[in-house]
């Protein structure tokens, strides 16, 4: 795996060495330049707790983050089963769909402000200005946007409906190809020649709501593998299952290729402004060692999440489970009734294209309405607005983004407004 030149990984001074030496000794040494306010009774009174650097987040967050995850997906929160997980894990190699769940670790988490910011540090990591992100299309124009702060390119690979959503594996292989044969000639001894270095998998995708199948999951894999790449797995909506095929499982704990796995309260508290996110690492352990080594230096840099956050967390990952059920029955509630507004339509021009996870779906009407003109015309004469398909890249034209998350009354009158409006604009009424 080949890690971007933007961390400094120079073999640290003697001092710190024996520093790092005593650490692992439980020695702890007194510090003549300690700054720290809380070790020495200066901090107010509302903020007493003793401030500990430590950049990949709190040790105890961690912990409490790692214990509710291995519970979650061994089906149990029962203590008995977290000891055994705790002290013999289950990780596995084996590759195929019914392979056993395995343990969440958690020196290899690192926790954050939010999701956004692990893409700008895996970016950091990874991808030398020049180099290049493969990410899907549909997609939320976020990872380009933070590709570009980040000096890096973004080139999309193609997800395609047909009945539910696929992706296109071999197209993404010429992407990769194209791309690196395109700057092989740029490269010299001092500075490597730009290349693809991050594949980017949203599960399920946003909007189209489409779970990585097996048999894609376990291309993508072959692929990264074959052109060094490595995954970005992005799954803050897996949770939220809609209407998902069988076989379906999270890119978390991934042993066959450096895997980052981001997740965060955000989605799963459904509480945007509960800003914490987390990156979990997982692959060989060669690649996995060396990923963490440079993470570190990102992350001392950009220093440990919030104190004060890390506080709440407890309290908050308890609540995760009812607050993602509590989500989940609207969703799934509302996409219920979308579909029974749908088919009592008389007209019946307006579809809505399979999700099978996540918040939002996607409407599909007749291509000769404009979509641009359509949110237009529900702005100004019915006060509503909306997402088009061509926010998110859609290749063709006749696409609405709708959220499931309204209440029940406001997602009818949401849908009703779409339906009048679709009307107007074939029938003019």
């Amino acid at each position: 795996m080949r890690f971007s030149s933007r961390v400094n990984t120079s073999e640290p001074n003697p001092i710190a060495v024996a520093e790092a030496q005593a650490k692992s000794q439980g020695i702890a040494l007194t510090k003549l330049n300690d700054s720290n306010p809380t070790a020495h009774g200066l901090a107010p009174a509302c903020l007493n707790t003793l401030y500990r650097a430590e950049p990949r987040g709190q040790a105890e967050v961690r912990e409490a983050l790692t214990a509710f995850l291995n519970a979650r997906d061994f089906g149990t929160t029962d203590n008995a089963v977290q000891e055994e997980v705790t002290e013999t894990g289950s990780e596995s190699t084996n590759d195929g769909a019914s392979e056993n769940i395995r343990k969440h670790r958690a020196d290899r988490l690192y926790v954050m402000s939010s999701t956004s910011q692990a893409y700008s540090w895996l970016m950091k990591l990874l991808c030398n200005a020049g180099d290049a992100v493969l990410a899907p299309k549909p997609g939320y124009p976020l990872i380009e946007s933070i590709a570009d702060l980040e000096c890096a390119h973004t080139i999309t690979y193609q997800l395609a409906f047909d009945g539910s959503w696929t992706v296109d594996v071999p197209a993404m292989r010429r992407a990769i190809e194209e791309f690196n044969t395109e700057h092989a000639s740029e490269g010299t001894d001092e500075k490597p020649a730009p290349r693809v270095q991050i594949i980017v998998v949203i599960n399920p995708n946003n909007p189209t709501g489409s779970y990585i199948k097996p048999d894609e999951r376990q291309a993508i894999i072959k692929l990264a593998q074959e052109f060094e790449c490595a995954i970005i797995a992005d799954e803050v909506f897996y949770g939220y299952d809609l209407e998902p095929f069988d076989g379906n499982r999270r890119f978390a704990g991934e042993p066959q290729v450096l895997t980052f796995a981001l997740d965060g309260f955000s989605k799963m508290l459904a509480a945007p402004h509960a800003k914490v996110g987390w990156i979990e690492v997982s692959g060989p352990d060669d690649d996995v060692h060396e990923a963490m080594r440079r993470l570190d230096v990102i992350a001392d840099d950009f220093l440990p999440m919030s104190q004060l956050i890390a506080q709440a967390m407890p309290a908050l990952i308890e609540q995760i489970p009812s607050q993602t059920a509590k989500v989940r029955e609207r969703t799934q509630s509302n996409l219920a009734k979308l579909y029974q507004m749908l088919e009592a339509d008389d007209l019946g021009v307006t579809e809505v294209l399979r999700a099978e996870g996540g918040w939002n779906v996607l409407l599909r009407m007749p291509s000769v309405i404009d979509e641009n003109e359509l949110v237009l015309q529900l702005i100004n004469g019915q006060q509503t607005t909306g997402q088009p398909g061509y926010f998110f890249d859609m290749t063709s034209n006749g696409y609405l983004a709708v959220s499931l998350l309204p209440e029940p009354e406001q997602f009818e009158r949401n849908i009703t407004t779409v339906l009048n409006g679709v009307r107007a604009a074939l029938l003019g009424e």
